[in-house]
């Protein structure tokens, strides 16, 4: 019925005194707003992270001036779309320009980086008290990024996926830039970079026609389509467990952000565990060792909730939380390792996308007054099981060389070198 009256709102402990909710729901609801408001396989790298830093920031500002709520709805889901694209950019490019020795501290460590402005968003919220003004800042800090990194200079095409895809001699001139730049001469360097630059040479003066790959070709592999398949399922399961751990935390309306700030630490913790195991151990030993803890918490709560304490109920959602948010970067890192470069970016996206939809279970568990909850533990934690068996199926990546082709990657199945443990890169 129509809104006569208006509605009213507790001011919370922190945050922002206005959102979208309070805004739409209040009297008259669409004259407040009015009132207010009078690629990336086929692109490459670079092309797909300006763009969508360019998309977030033009969609960013269209979110804070929109007229209405359900333009907001559009604007909002286009802008997360850009920002995926922009990390999914990002992490593809830092991957494919560092040595296998320092992978996993570049790739992981940083996600530190995207924990600690999770971390400040809650203080940046308390100081904007309007959600206008926060997605305005939004759009700002895109901006700048776009401004800054948006030079050829500073975030160049990925060499790797050039020479891929057959453009050796853009490949040459980004390398020769990187030579420069570290203060080494390509016409007075060692054998084997002379080597390189004169293979660089070569294949440029042949100047082949670029050849570029769709996802859909993982069907004719033997071994690379089992691999993305299998890490996908693992960053589904992760996503979904890892959402009902998190609602185990806060079953009824918490106070103040607790929960929120848990779960951000317990992030930055599995970072940390990942930096100090992942080169250690391998990376299908920590991702067994996660899933089979992530596994055991969710059956342990599920079968516990009449029978264990509080604090074991607790403490056994903080152990799953944390194990599942390893297995979610891991899984993402070792897709990235096992796929090959000419359709890693669009698989890799498939993979995260996996992740995303085991989130966006959580919600069932809410309906008919939360009893889906029961039924989402159960699926989940069979999920979670089985997903152990998967784990096995997956090849050693550690210190290995990413896999450019299609056959590269075939090849990652049953290498004799991947079990013996990493060669020097």
């Amino acid at each position: 019925r129509p809104c006569t009256r208006g509605w009213h709102y507790a001011l919370p402990a922190a945050g922002l005194l206005r959102s979208p909710v309070t805004q739409v729901r209040s009297r008259p609801a669409e004259e407040a707003w009015t009132r207010e408001d009078a690629g990336r396989t086929v692109f490459g790298r670079r092309a797909v992270f300006v763009a969508s830093l360019a998309l977030a920031t033009g969609l960013g500002a269209g979110e804070a001036l929109a007229a209405s709520f359900p333009a907001l709805l559009v604007l909002r889901l286009l802008h997360g779309g850009a920002l995926a694209g922009f990390s999914l950019a990002l992490y593809v490019a830092r991957l494919e320009l560092c040595d296998p020795p320092h992978r996993l501290a570049f790739s992981v460590g940083a996600g530190l980086f995207s924990v600690l402005g999770t971390l400040l968003l809650p203080g940046l919220a308390l100081l904007a008290q309007d959600w206008r003004l926060l997605q305005g800042l939004s759009a700002l800090a895109t901006g700048l990024l776009l401004l800054f990194w948006g030079s050829p200079a500073l975030f160049p095409e990925s060499p790797s996926w050039l020479l891929a895809t057959g453009q050796p001699a853009r490949a040459r001139k980004i390398v020769r830039h990187f030579a420069e730049a570290g203060g080494v001469d390509p016409e007075d360097s060692s054998e084997e970079e002379t080597s390189l630059v004169t293979e660089l040479d070569v294949l440029g003066a042949r100047s082949p026609q670029p050849q570029y790959h769709c996802v859909l070709e993982l069907r004719h592999t033997r071994v690379a389509w089992r691999n993305g398949v299998l890490l996908g399922f693992s960053s589904l399961i992760s996503g979904g467990v890892g959402a009902g751990f998190l609602r185990s935390l806060a079953p009824s309306e918490p106070a103040f952000y607790w929960p929120y700030f848990l779960a951000v630490g317990l992030e930055a913790a599995a970072t940390v565990l990942l930096l100090l195991t992942g080169d250690r151990w391998g990376r299908r030993p920590v991702l067994l060792l996660g899933t089979l803890v992530m596994g055991l918490a969710s059956l342990l709560l599920l079968a516990g909730t009449q029978y264990l304490p509080g604090w074991a109920m607790l403490s056994l959602a903080v152990l799953g939380l944390l194990a599942s948010h390893a297995v979610s970067a891991l899984s993402t890192l070792f897709a990235a390792e096992v796929l090959p470069t000419v359709i890693r970016g669009a698989g890799l996206g498939l993979v995260l996308g996996a992740g995303f939809l085991g989130q966006a279970a959580a919600p069932l568990a809410d309906v008919h007054a939360r009893r889906g909850f029961f039924l989402h533990r159960v699926l989940f934690a069979a999920f979670a099981v089985l997903s152990l068996l998967c784990v096995l199926l997956l090849p050693e990546s550690r210190g290995c060389h990413l896999p450019a082709s299609l056959r590269d990657a075939d090849r990652l199945g049953g290498s004799p070198a991947l079990r013996a443990g990493p060669r020097p890169g």
